[in-house]
């Protein structure tokens, strides 16, 4: 069987992007039961282009339920249950035990059950217990290095592993610190925290620091840790410190099939449609050895992103670059944002005239790229913008009916992009 790939769906247009980009799965939340609550989620009245969808495509569609339950929560979820099951799931992830027997009770012992990361599994004997429970996938906690992966596969063959390989990462949750082990080398996680949080610490400017900063910056000294410096930003009298890098594990799908791996899973329910975009086609490039994979790969210093690290697969400790700093950009300089997502290609309306679907401003002379799923891009410079009467108008805006004409070969739900530097 061949590697998942799984991308986030925050709503309807992203379970769209994410299958037609590349995905194998997408997971997505109901409103009242996901753990991304600020994320648009769906509600009943998505349900039949959910179920279109699914069916046209004949991917697969995970229900994240990974909140912990209190009794309000719980008994709004038998309440909804009769709703729930009309909808098209092929299995729920979820981190409360206690939603094993309802959901059991509900679908039948035949329901599909993954665990969440939430849950913080991350060794052989948890994972085969929550396999007894019934549980048929695992999503181990980011903790987790490959060589520990490839233990708890050969320990429980029957019981497959996701992980994430892309996307932001917490600094803690739940009282589960990684500040410990990212400058001490000490996993809190296992029961030896330094107690990093109360450790004293000092700022150093750039001036007394030449040699290690760049103008401008700043840096943490702990009092017993001289000479060890933290890099952090400040803007508008405001610091990172607590900014974690970004996962990004395209350059290692090898070492991740060979430790087991059943399905790599892509962070971003809030993230936007470009992103999704984006970076589920990179990785199906990647998984499927495209012969222009690097090119895809390269489109992900094109979305909104931190500096790209390996996490912990190579081992606990510090958060090791997954890239040179010659290629990325380094955390101090916060979220990187090279590209503006202005919308969607719409229906062809005449020859080589298009529908526009504009989320941001586009005007007549801007460099504009078009990307599709099979398509790394396309410039464009000499476009022509139309209005509701076929008029040439020299902005469009979002809300409107407007209509693009090009000599570009483009298609309906090409991706609209120009070119920016914000940070």
């Amino acid at each position: 069987m061949s590697i998942e790939l799984l991308s986030p769906a925050g709503n309807l247009e992203k379970l769209r992007l994410a299958f037609s980009y590349g995905a194998d799965a997408a997971y997505m939340g109901l409103s009242d039961f996901s753990l991304r609550k600020n994320a648009k989620n769906f509600t009943q009245a998505d349900w039949q282009e959910v179920a279109q969808l699914k069916q046209a495509t004949g991917k697969r569609l995970y229900c994240t339920m990974n909140m912990l339950f209190d009794e309000h929560s719980l008994a709004r979820l038998k309440e909804q249950l009769p709703i729930i099951k009309t909808w098209p799931f092929d299995a729920f992830i979820i981190s409360d035990l206690g939603l094993v027997p309802i959901l059991q009770d509900a679908f039948g012992d035949s329901v599909e059950l993954h665990l969440s990361t939430q849950a913080s599994c991350t060794n052989s004997s948890s994972a085969s217990m929550y396999r007894k429970l019934g549980f048929s996938r695992v999503i181990l906690g980011r903790e987790t290095p490959l060589e520990d992966i490839r233990r708890i596969k050969d320990a429980n063959p029957g019981l497959e592993l996701e992980v994430f390989v892309h996307g932001a990462m917490c600094m803690a949750y739940s009282g589960r610190c990684l500040l410990s082990s990212h400058l001490a080398g000490r996993s809190a996680n296992q029961g030896d925290c330094s107690h990093t949080c109360r450790w004293n610490y000092q700022f150093m400017g750039s001036e007394a620091l030449q040699s290690v900063l760049a103008s401008g910056e700043l840096a943490l000294q702990e009092e017993q840790r001289t000479g060890v410096y933290y890099p952090i930003a400040e803007q508008d009298g405001y610091t990172t410190i607590l900014s974690s890098k970004d996962l990004c594990m395209i350059d290692h799908l090898a070492e991740l099939k060979e430790s087991g791996v059943d399905s790599l899973k892509i962070e971003g329910r809030m993230k936007s449609s470009y992103y999704v975009a984006v970076v589920t086609r990179a990785y199906r490039k990647a998984l499927d050895a495209d012969p222009d994979w690097l090119s895809y790969r390269e489109d992900l210093f094109n979305i909104s992103h931190r500096e790209y690290s390996t996490g912990f697969f190579f081992g606990h400790g510090n958060i090791d670059p997954v890239m040179g700093e010659s290629i990325d950009k380094s955390t101090s300089q916060g979220y990187i944002r090279e590209y503006l997502f202005c919308g969607f290609i719409g229906k062809p309306v005449a020859e080589n005239t298009y529908a526009l679907d504009l989320k941001n401003q586009v005007r007549t002379g801007m460099r504009l790229e078009y990307i599709g799923s099979d398509e790394v891009k396309i410039e464009d410079e000499h476009f022509v913008l139309l209005n509701e009467q076929f008029e040439p108008i020299e902005q469009a805006d979002h809300g409107k009916v407007q209509f693009l004409k090009t000599d570009k070969d483009i298609a309906e739900g090409y991706i609209i992009r120009r070119e920016t530097m914000v940070k």
